[in-house]
């Protein structure tokens, strides 16, 4: 991981591989052209005022994730400057927000793979400043090489990820300049992990595999943790979570993470669907669909990491993960279409499609989180291609029992940077998946099948419990090019929605 620092020290007495400024489109004058953003004065007064010219003589705009490189004045101890976008410039009076700060962090610190030390000079108004910073430079010197030749430290490009970033401007002895930077070494180091477990080839992470890490970090940072193998799983009628690995060799299984606090005074159940690998069972993928189906697991990556960020950061809220794990596999004893599953709950589902499998294993999840009444329950999952066709590839979707909940949830995703909307949970939809041989099957309308999966959960939240749907199936792993703080591969999407939601919970700040 990319070690990160505050620093007070001058841009140009400072040793360094590069050091990273930001511009910005002027929007305020008739010229359009390029201004230089606050951090980064010393380096202007280098250029003798004149930096925005020459970058502009360079080709750069100022738009948002641009980079341009040029080397140091004279005198600066760091051979060169790294110039990146940041969009628009801000209305009078006005600072860049946090996620422009965070994506130019990001898109610097990919550019520095290779680098040992990199100073950033980018606008730091205040501590929360620097926790974007901060959170999108180690995101965005994420790499994922574990299985390349080399291993380990080398990226595909056979350059080691950015070692250090420094950040001027910050205020090392100032409690909320360190918390701010401590928080955001935390959530990224756990986001990253998530990332690395959706990036782990299938024949590494079958159910088994991840509730061993589970477990290790749980002993780590001081999380209780239960596991549930196939036979507890069966005492337990745990019918969803079976059902659907029954026809892998590898057995499914149900982690519960608990981290508690002495100061709570409320609970969140957060669950995950855990598919390691889905080959949509009987129901069988077509070509060309199964080849990243290794990230089906990523909502539960995604609630592991949210649960260890909470323990890292000490919240004054209990939050308990569940890890729906399985792998879904065609195979003589792999449950058929037509088969009836009696679930945890004790309602029984006629399964019309294996390939909407992760339901059924949310279904159990939800049900146990549901019974030791949490004070609200969100649920995150890969669950629809719907979902990607309703709303792209970046944006996921939130839906939910509460209409408050639900618009509390999306304003957290929202604040911290992680594009999502609002989605109904129409009622009419709900006869589609009446059954006349079950209480419900697993299948309803084609159309609108996002919002009918929500539906289908909604059926397994204990009474009287605020629960949000967060269908991920687009963000959570990213098909084309890097960028901002993105990497290609898995994402770590929504693990710092679950994070925001604890803390505003944790102060009482949850709408």
């Amino acid at each position: 991981m990319t070690a990160l620092t505050l620093s007070t020290a001058a841009a140009p007495g400072l040793r360094a591989d590069a050091i990273v400024i930001g511009v910005a489109k002027d929007t305020a004058s008739k010229s359009q052209g390029l201004v230089v953003a606050p951090g980064a004065e010393a380096v202007d007064k280098a250029y003798d005022g004149r930096l925005a010219g020459v970058l502009e003589t360079l080709g750069a705009s100022g738009a948002e994730g641009e980079v341009t490189k040029l080397p140091a004045p004279s005198g600066f101890k760091a051979p060169i400057v790294v110039a990146v976008g940041l969009g628009a410039q801000p209305e009078k009076d006005a600072s860049f927000d946090a996620e422009a700060l965070r994506r130019a962090a990001g898109v610097a610190a990919r550019t520095l793979a290779g680098a040992k030390k990199a100073a950033f000079a980018l606008p730091l108004t205040e501590a929360a400043d620097a926790g974007a910073v901060g959170e999108g430079a180690l995101l965005g010197a994420y790499s994922f090489d574990a299985y390349k030749e080399k291993g380990g430290a080398k990226a595909k490009n056979g350059k080691a990820p950015l070692a250090e970033a420094v950040l001027l401007g910050g205020k090392p002895r100032d409690k909320a300049y360190k918390a701010a930077v401590e928080r955001a070494a935390a959530v990224a180091e756990e986001l990253n992990r998530a990332r690395d477990l959706v990036n782990t080839p299938p024949n590494d992470l079958d159910p088994e595999a991840f509730a061993a890490i589970a477990q290790a970090a749980a002993k780590e940072h001081g999380i209780k943790v239960q596991v549930l193998d196939e036979k507890a799983l069966a005492k337990g009628g745990y019918g969803g979570i079976l059902g659907v690995g029954a026809g892998s060799a590898a057995g499914p299984r149900l982690v519960k993470l608990s981290y508690t606090s002495s100061k709570a005074t409320k609970s969140l159940a957060f669950v995950g669907k855990g598919i390691t690998y889905d080959s949509g069972g009987i129901s069988l993928k077509p070509a060309g669909h199964n080849e990243t189906m290794k990230c089906d697991m990523a909502g539960a990556a995604a609630v592991f990491a949210a649960v260890v960020a909470a323990a890292r950061l000490g919240l004054e809220v209990n939050v308990t993960g569940w890890l729906a794990l399985a792998e879904n596999m065609p195979s003589g004893s792999a449950t058929r279409p037509g088969d009836v599953l009696r679930m945890y709950s004790g309602k029984t589902v006629e399964v019309l499609n294996t390939d909407a499998e992760g339901r059924l294993v949310l279904a159990d999840a939800l049900w146990a989180a549901s019974q030791e009444k949490p004070d609200a329950i969100i649920d995150v999952a890969t669950l629809t291609g719907a979902m990607m066709l309703a709303l792209g590839s970046r944006t996921y979707g939130v839906m939910a029992n509460d209409d408050a909940f639900r618009a509390s949830v999306h304003e957290a995703a929202e604040e911290v940077g992680e594009p999502a909307w609002p989605m109904p949970l129409p009622e009419h939809l709900r006869k589609g998946m009446d059954s006349a041989t079950a209480d419900i099957a697993n299948m309803g309308e084609r159309m609108g099948g996002g919002l009918v999966a929500g539906l289908f959960l909604r059926e397994f939240v204990g009474e009287g419990i605020a629960w949000a749907h967060l269908d991920i199936a687009g963000p959570a792993y990213n098909e084309s090019g890097p960028f901002g703080y993105t990497p290609k591969g898995g994402t770590g999407t929504a693990v710092r929605t679950l994070v925001r939601v604890a803390e505003l919970t944790a102060a009482g700040d949850l709408g």
